[in-house]
């Protein structure tokens, strides 16, 4: 083997010229005609030369090629054939990868195999939308055989009591992704997310959560109905109420907006930085909808305020809208329920990121985030976002 450690950093850094270069004890710097570098491990086994790559100078120091170097030498005392020994190694890796898949892995080729059986591609889309929404972010990327109960109560916990109805379906739905998992080998024992005799040891079920929820959302798939009845009523409130939905916004967002924020020829609302709950300016889309309620509205309107309230200077009551719901008899409902109501329909019925619709809400999302889309189109992809919610109101774009 000869001497050990004929080489320095400094002098490894140095070397151009083409050839091999001895570390000693079967270390070699090889440096091609193309000035590339690389390590090589050389040893003699049962009279045969044999030499292995340990990869380039910028992947592997010196001091690692040493180390990887000094490994091989103690298995070649110990009888192993370092080439043979690492062959297997990633032959035994190979095979775990072919045996292993993330959930998303797994959400995916479970909806492509059923997707065929199920009665529309509506159903398909609302499988990878809840999925992608709730699920994702929490086991997406984790292997499916490493999913535990804890791992499925993080998703379930943030949603079981406020939204009872998707957070059983997004549980089912787990449940089902991790069956197909375990029938193709891809994890091994009881399903976490089951539910009789298992989580339901930790939740309540979902009637009883629905008993003991008083501000219930509308169910997205009645909100045409509603918006038809609505329209209906009359009175600034109703008006505000109509805006509040085909906008997603906050109660107070509406009864404060003033005619300065309106861009009408944009199809733009502004709502300011001081005005907002997390003190940054929020620019909506308006849909066609919304653009021709606004215009009316301000037409109408002889002040700055868009819902002036009936003692001059003051805003509309921000009971006015609740008032509304009463008048109309829709008991069970919150005028902030809406927003859950939006997001719901955005997470089941749309392809739009998850991210998008948060910022729709103005919800707080990750700067970088949202920096990467504001460089985007993601103002335009909202514009359609809510153009859409508008024709799911039953109105006409």
């Amino acid at each position: 083997m000869g001497t050990l450690y004929r080489l320095s950093s400094l002098g490894v850094a140095r070397l151009k010229k083409p050839g091999r270069y001895c570390d000693g004890g079967g270390l070699y710097l090889q440096v091609s005609t193309a000035r590339t570098r690389s390590w090589v491990y050389r040893f003699r086994r049962r009279g045969r030369l044999r030499e292995m790559g340990l990869g380039p100078l910028h992947a592997m120091s010196l001091a690692d090629a040493r180390e990887t170097a000094a490994q091989y030498r103690k298995m070649l005392l110990e009888g192993i054939d370092p080439i043979e020994s690492r062959r297997a190694e990633r032959m035994l890796q190979h095979a775990a990868a072919a045996h292993s898949r993330t959930f998303d892995e797994c959400s995916r080729a479970f909806i492509r195999a059923n997707r065929a059986g199920w009665k529309s591609e509506k159903h398909a889309m609302q499988w990878e939308n809840t999925l992608g929404t709730y699920a994702s972010p929490v086991i997406g990327p984790l292997p499916a055989r490493d999913i535990d109960t804890a791992l499925v109560v993080r998703v379930l916990e943030p949603i079981w009591q406020v939204k009872p109805e998707t957070a059983s379906r997004v549980r089912g739905r787990i449940e089902s992704v991790l069956d197909w998992a375990t029938v193709h080998r891809y994890r091994e024992g009881e399903n976490p997310a089951r539910w009789k005799g298992h989580l339901d040891k930790i939740f309540p079920a979902r009637a009883r959560v629905r008993k003991v929820r008083h501000h219930a959302a509308l169910p997205y798939a009645q909100v045409a109905a509603f918006m038809n009845a609505l329209r209906a009523q009359e009175g600034l409130a109703a008006r505000a109420l109509e805006l509040l939905v085909l906008t997603a916004a906050r109660t107070s967002e509406v009864i404060g907006a003033v005619r300065g924020e309106f861009d009408l020829d944009a199809a733009t609302w502004t709502v300011s930085a001081e005005r907002m709950k997390a003190g940054r300016p929020h620019r909506i889309p308006l849909s066609g909808p919304a653009l021709a309620l606004v215009r009316g509205l301000l037409d109408g309107a002889e002040g700055d305020l868009v819902f002036p309230g009936t003692r001059k200077g003051r805003l509309l009551s921000n009971m006015a809208m609740l008032t509304v719901l009463r008048r109309m008899k829709i008991a069970g409902l919150t005028v902030h329920g809406f927003r859950s109501t939006f997001r719901d329909w955005a997470a089941e019925c749309t392809r739009y990121p998850n991210e998008m619709a948060e910022m729709a809400l103005a919800h707080a999302v990750d700067d970088k985030v949202e920096a990467a889309y504001r460089r985007g189109d993601m103002f335009q992809r909202r514009k359609q976002m809510m153009d859409d919610w508008a024709v799911h109101c039953g109105g006409n774009v």
